[in-house]
């Protein structure tokens, strides 16, 4: 990291000759600044030789300038004063995050998550543009992979799959059921339970499916699919029609009134949500403090 020094846009000789200018003398601006006046008057005479032309004409009580000077004054000053706010730009800047994040959500983030994101972004970073893309697991998944994002919250449902990701929370699995099913009177439910029950599930090749496919030889049980529906909304809705139970991470407060679900205990059977970098984008300053936000932000209710 280099070292930052002072910050100089113009050459600071035409600072010099402004002062002297205001001044009317090399001796006072000489006090003004704070310098030999033998410096003042070096300096004035390395411009002039520059510009090939007199800036001021000596007189017996300072100076003034001359005709190609007055030309210049106003030149010269209106310079200055843009380089200074150039300058001041520049230091308020400096080690500042700027660019565009693509950041991948669940579906079920967006609500509790995305504003959030967003507003601390907005406070700490303005000079950040979020670009903030919604999708399931694997589609996510599939464009980090092609470099459309540079980073995802994503389900992984075992912990030997986070690998080098960022643990963001654990979520347990739910039964859902329609609101006035007996079968969810409970608040847990066992998974033996769940053996011969109509679900509704996502189709093969499924991460989840997989999942259940090998739990049911594990523990000897029916997995009695009724409906096959790739999104957790789809399911909610067959669900909701009659059509049996689905198995979903669910927040809470999350279901509509005509749903209910029981956690899946013995075994308890949790998700987990991960942050993932992609491998084919540049990891940039405003890509790493998008990621510290979002490691340090709460999510309790994802």
């Amino acid at each position: 990291m280099p070292v930052a020094t002072a910050l100089t846009i113009v050459d600071p000789r035409w600072t010099l000759f402004v002062r002297v200018a205001a001044a009317g003398s090399l001796s006072k601006a000489a006090v003004l600044l704070d310098m030999p006046q033998s410096m003042v008057s070096r300096n004035i005479a390395q411009l002039e030789a520059q510009c090939g032309e007199r800036l001021f004409q000596r007189t017996g009580r300072g100076v003034v300038l001359t005709e190609f000077g007055e030309q210049l004054l106003p030149c010269v000053s209106s310079l200055l004063a843009d380089a200074e706010g150039l300058a001041d730009d520049i230091r308020t800047r400096r080690g500042k995050p700027v660019g565009e994040v693509v950041v991948g959500m669940l579906p079920s983030a967006v609500r509790r998550f995305a504003g959030t994101l967003f507003a601390a972004v907005q406070a700490q970073m303005p000079g950040v543009r979020l670009h903030l893309i919604e999708g399931a697991s694997a589609q996510l998944e599939e464009q980090l992979q092609d470099g459309r994002l540079d980073m995802a919250l994503v389900l992984r449902e075992n912990e030997a799959s986070i690998g080098e990701a960022y643990l963001l929370a654990r979520l347990p699995l739910h039964l859902i059921g329609s609101a006035s099913d007996p079968v969810l009177a409970e608040r847990d439910i066992a998974l033996k339970q769940l053996s011969g029950l109509p679900l509704v599930v996502p189709g093969r090749p499924h991460l989840l499916r997989a999942r259940l496919d090998h739990l049911a030889l594990e523990h000897f049980m029916e997995l009695s699919v009724a409906v096959e529906a790739d999104s957790v909304q789809l399911q909610y809705e067959v669900v909701a029609a009659g059509g049996g139970y689905a198995i979903a991470s669910v927040l809470p407060g999350s279901l509509d009134q005509r749903l209910i679900s029981s956690r899946i205990v013995e075994p308890v059977l949790e998700r987990f949500v991960v942050l993932v970098e992609s491998p084919r984008r540049p990891v940039t300053r405003a890509s790493r403090e998008v990621r510290r936000l979002i490691c340090n932000l709460s999510m309790p209710s994802i």
